[in-house]
């Protein structure tokens, strides 16, 4: 069985046009998996969404797989280096890049996650004030744009899927 990524994007968009909430839920859990996604709250991402979706009466599936989408491996160093860059400039902490190295391998690695979290509290906050901020700022723009674009998207598909059921 050989992975192929254009089968496999095409089954997530549609899995997601196919959701069966009211768009501005799905829009709604769009926005927050792609706002949390992109910030570096990694090891936080799934508890997150756990207990913001509901307060926010956002589509949980949406959430998750927007999160997915634009957090995963390969945008992970991105994410975090641009994060920290934000964060340095518009933050006053004064943290360098070995301070973020450091607290990202206890954050990822092989350490049981309590035991990292007291190890990442060693570090003081500065990294991670500086990485949640400079990620907040870079979130806000992506998910205000997705939720737009996800809402437009969902209602696009279900006229014309009602349009063709009408023709039919």
């Amino acid at each position: 069985m050989k992975f192929e990524p254009r089968r496999t994007v095409r089954y997530y968009y549609l899995r997601f046009l196919r959701l069966k909430a009211d768009p501005g839920s799905i829009a709604r859990g769009v926005s927050l998996g792609v706002f949390i996604g992109i910030t570096p709250t990694l090891p936080l991402h799934t508890v997150l969404l756990l207990a913001l979706v509901p307060l926010l009466r956002g589509n949980l599936v949406a959430a998750f797989l927007a999160a997915t989408v634009v957090s995963n491996p390969l945008t992970f160093p991105l994410q975090y280096s641009l994060s920290w860059i934000v964060g340095s400039y518009l933050l006053p902490c004064d943290v360098s890049w070995n301070d973020i190295c450091t607290t990202l391998d206890m954050a990822m690695g092989e350490a049981p996650f309590l035991d990292a979290l007291k190890e990442m509290a060693h570090l003081g906050r500065g990294p991670l004030i500086t990485l949640v901020g400079g990620g907040t700022v870079l979130a806000l723009p992506p998910a205000v744009a997705s939720y737009f674009g996800s809402r437009w998207l969902v209602v696009r598909y279900r006229m014309k899927k009602r349009e063709m059921q009408r023709l039919t």
